[in-house]
This record gives C-alpha cells, sequence and structure tokens, in this order.
C-alpha cells in the first residue's frame, strides 16, 4: 500500500536551498537548467512540522552527534559527577559499537534516534554504573571481554535504539556503518525537486550605510550580493505503508497518525534558507494524491520538456494531470485504489478517473479513506 504526493509550488525571488558558493541549486533535465531543493532540504522541513500534525514530540528522533552530553547532563540531573558520569556514558557507547571522537566529545556519525533512546541509555548506565567504570578502566580488548554486561540491560538499549517508537526514523530510514543490526529501511522516498521550466540564477546587489555615520560622510558602509532565482518546481514524495507499519512495530494507531502526519507536513514543507530576508512562504497551487497497491510513478517527465507559457502554473497543471492519464492509460490503472487532485487556482483538468476536490481537509481526507487500514 503506497501514498505518492505529486505538488506544484510556485515560489517567488528565494534562495531556498544553496550549494557550496552560496547559489541556489540547479540541475540539468531534458538539456536545460532547472532551479533545485534537495530531497534532505524537503525532508527537514517536514520533519520539523511532525509535531503540528498529529504525533507527539516523544514520537519523533532527533539527529544528533551529541549523544554523548545529552546522557550525561541526565546523569547529572540525577546526582552523579559530570566527569565520572561522561566516562561511563563513554564506555557504554563503546559497548554499542559507537565510534567517538573523545577531544571533541560526538559521536563519528550523525546519529537519528528516537528521543526514547536518551531516556534509556541513561537509565542503561544509571543503573550499571560499577561495570561501566571497570569497562572504561580495562587497558586491553581482552581485559575489556571479562567485564559482563547486563545482557538483558543492554538488549532493552538496542531494542530501544531501532527506533521502533520514532516515526521520522521509520519513514526516513537510518544508517549506522559501524552497527548495521540499527539500520532502518526507509518507508518514505522523496524526489529532489526540479523547476518545470528553466531558469538562470540572478543577483541582487545591496548596500547598507552605518546609521551612526557622520553626515559628512558619503558611500556606503557595506555591500555584496545575493543569488535567488524564482521558479514554479515539481514536488514528489511517497510512503510504503507497510514498510511504515514495519518499522513501527505494527502499531496501527502510531502508523496512521504517522501517515497523517507526512501527508500534512509534505504539503506544508517549505525549506528555511534565506526566508528572513526573502519571505518566499508560498503554498503549493496543485495538488495530486495516488493511493496504489504496489509500483510508484514520479511524473517529473511531464516536464522534460520545458514549459515555455505565460502561466507556468496553469500550464504545469496540465502537463502534470495529461501524463498521469497517458502512463494510466498505457501501463493501466488496476493496482491504483483512488486518484484525488486539487487546486487552488482551480485550473485542474480531470485525468485517469481522479476525484477533483476543492479544499486540503478534503484532498487529505479522500486520500487517506483510500488507506486502508493505516489510512483510516
Amino acid at each position: 500500500m503506497i501514498i505518492e504526493l505529486h505538488l506544484l509550488q510556485s515560489f517567488p525571488v528565494s534562495n531556498l536551498n544553496r550549494d557550496d558558493v552560496g547559489q541556489p541549486k540547479t540541475a540539468t533535465f531534458g538539456g536545460y537548467t532547472r532551479g533545485r531543493i534537495s530531497s534532505q532540504s524537503l525532508k527537514r522541513a517536514a520533519r520539523l512540522l511532525f509535531t503540528q500534525y498529529g504525533l507527539d514530540e516523544s514520537e519523533v528522533g532527533v539527529r544528533t552527534k551529541r549523544l554523548l552530553d545529552s546522557v550525561v547532563s541526565g546523569l547529572v540531573a540525577e546526582g552523579h559527577d559530570e566527569d565520572p558520569a561522561r566516562t561511563v556514558v563513554t564506555a557504554a557507547l563503546q559497548q554499542l559499537g559507537f565510534g567517538l571522537d573523545a577531544n571533541k566529545r560526538l559521536t563519528q556519525y550523525l546519529l537519528f534516534i528516537g528521543r526514547e533512546s536518551i531516556e534509556r541509555l541513561t537509565w542503561y548506565c544509571h543503573h550499571n554504573w560499577e561495570a561501566l567504570e571497570k569497562f572504561a578502566a580495562a587497558k586491553t580488548t581482552a581485559q575489556r571481554d571479562k567485564i559482563k554486561p547486563d545482557k538483558a540491560a543492554l538488549a532493552e538499549v538496542r531494542r530501544i535504539l531501532d527506533a521502533g517508537r520514532a516515526a521520522d526514523v521509520a519513514l526516513f530510514g537510518r544508517m549506522i556503518a559501524d552497527n548495521k543490526d540499527l539500520n532502518v529501511d526507509a518507508a518514505s522516498q522523496v524526489a529532489h525537486a526540479i523547476s518545470t521550466h528553466v531558469v538562470a540564477t540572478e543577483f541582487d546587489f545591496y548596500t547598507a550605510v552605518d546609521d551612526l555615520k557622520p553626515d559628512a560622510e558619503s558611500g556606503a558602509d557595506m555591500l555584496g550580493t545575493i543569488d535567488f532565482n524564482s521558479a514554479c518546481y515539481y514536488r514528489y514524495a511517497n510512503v510504503d505503508l507497510e514498510q511504515l507499519a514495519k518499522n513501527l512495530q505494527g502499531d496501527v494507531d502510531l502508523v496512521r497518525r504517522t501517515a497523517r502526519a507526512w501527508l500534512s507536513a509534505f504539503v506544508h514543507a517549505v525549506p528555511g534558507g534565506k526566508q528572513n530576508s526573502m519571505a518566499a512562504r508560498t503554498m503549493p497551487d496543485t495538488l495530486l494524491g495516488v493511493v496504489r497497491d504496489g509500483g510508484a510513478w514520479n511524473l517529473a517527465n511531464a516536464f522534460l520538456k520545458p514549459v515555455t507559457d505565460d502561466d507556468l502554473m496553469k500550464a504545469s497543471t496540465w502537463r502534470l494531470m495529461e501524463h498521469f492519464d497517458r502512463l494510466h492509460e498505457f501501463y493501466g490503472g488496476e493496482r491504483i485504489r483512488t486518484a484525488v487532485a486539487a487546486s487552488v487556482s482551480g485550473e485542474m483538468p480531470e485525468a485517469a478517473g481522479a476525484e477533483v476536490v476543492t479544499s486540503l481537509d478534503a484532498f487529505t481526507s479522500a486520500v487517506l479513506a483510500s488507506a486502508g487500514e493505516y489510512g483510516t
């Protein structure tokens, strides 16, 4: 059971996701330069909205290298001294197979973990203090091997680190090179957003004046340039509800709430790059939701030939729906349960029997109603 989300969203002057030299990211598609927003940028923007759409803070994870300091803080709150606590937590992380940078007190990788993991690891360190101190004091691997951890407690920590209650870890997956047992296969796939038309990066030259400068002095006290573009983007993401249920250990209620949060968050997700100076806070104009029993169709090829019409959104909407219609006609729609479309501007052609609705609430309800036990 897969839910697909296709969005068309136009942004005015913006630099939502910049490259290493500060320019808006681009990609060559169909032989032409397009604006691009990376999937990672879109996922983070969506992930930060999950608690606004039905998920509790305890049900979403954190991405951090500062697991050591977080657990140490918890132990200090329980009455332990900081330095011994740091030694004990370091030993616990080593037992779990996480590499550490001793000087910076950071894990080797950004770890994507549920918040419950921090609490459980704090508990483990508190209740196995003496054994972990001995483990830390051991000089050789042989000496460490003789120190037997509480296997039941360590297994419980590993179970919590599996992040079976962390909705965003279940959605976007996790890869830990040094501890493959903790890897999670992503339930959601997110494409890089690309503009439906050709774009060119433009440059804003700006100056600033010192407010306290004497009137007799002229000229700017600061000058520079900011790169930007303006583009209508095609965005695509999907979520496999069966994989999501597996990752969330079969908790049907949590799967339902996660699916709803995923759908709402991706509709509202806008990256934060340069927003304070450009305020490109627009919403998607065209929405297409597809629920299917298998397979997946990214509709980006609707824009393989760039849109050149004066009304970019209207033309892009028609291109999108016509391409979906042609794929449906050619490959068949036996595995498609439903298709639901909506448009803020009202420029929405019918395609492949798609139900056209007139509000986001109606769109969300219609999509989730077709997703079986995990969507109701």
